[in-house]
């Protein structure tokens, strides 16, 4: 098994959230980027059931991009998302996932598909997750990219909504490219 270490400046991970309800129409989407990420992935090639990963992020640092969104809005929604109705970074500082199982096949030279199956710790509650990844391991890095769908709900938060009409949707879209370098 080999070591690495999360790359935070080559790794990205965003968070799509989409707007639901009667005037959904009125609303916008965000786009939220998580650039305070750290971690380690253990990979085992000759035998990747043996391999392992956590990764965790300060919660605080989530950043809403304005991607789409009339700047005004920017704060307010950064406010709300780090606020006590939703992420309550001041109870719940950090994001993390945890692997308990890895499992696949080569795709490739250097490539792999896995699965990893894993505790997503969000706003205190944890709850079991499935990633499909796409690894490649070339020489001193390793990159893995994948998606994933979380919901508000499965994690005790409840969805904004402004007035009952304009809601956030309860499912989120995570896209993720993670870099993790050998560690010496």
């Amino acid at each position: 098994p080999r070591v690495y270490v999360v790359a935070p400046d080559d790794s990205d991970v965003t968070i799509r959230v989409g707007k639901a309800g009667l005037f959904k129409f009125a609303g916008h989407e965000h786009e939220v980027v998580a650039p305070a990420l750290r971690g380690e992935v253990v990979a085992d090639v000759r035998d990747l059931s043996r391999s392992s990963v956590w990764v965790t992020f300060a919660a605080g640092a989530l950043r809403v991009t304005g991607k789409g969104e009339p700047p005004e809005d920017v704060p307010k929604v950064q406010a709300a998302m780090v606020g006590p109705k939703v992420l309550d970074v001041a109870r719940f500082p950090e994001i993390t996932f945890r692997s308990r199982a890895v499992s696949g096949r080569p795709a490739g030279p250097t490539a792999y598909d896995l699965q990893v199956t894993g505790d997503l710790t969000v706003h205190g509650v944890t709850r079991t997750l499935t990633l499909p990844l796409q690894v490649d391991l070339n020489g001193a890095a390793l990159t893995a990219a994948g998606r994933a769908v979380i919901r508000h709900t499965d994690h005790g938060m409840k969805p904004v909504s402004v007035a009952g009409v304009v809601n956030v949707r309860n499912e989120i879209g995570v896209e993720f490219r993670i870099t993790a370098r050998a560690a010496p």
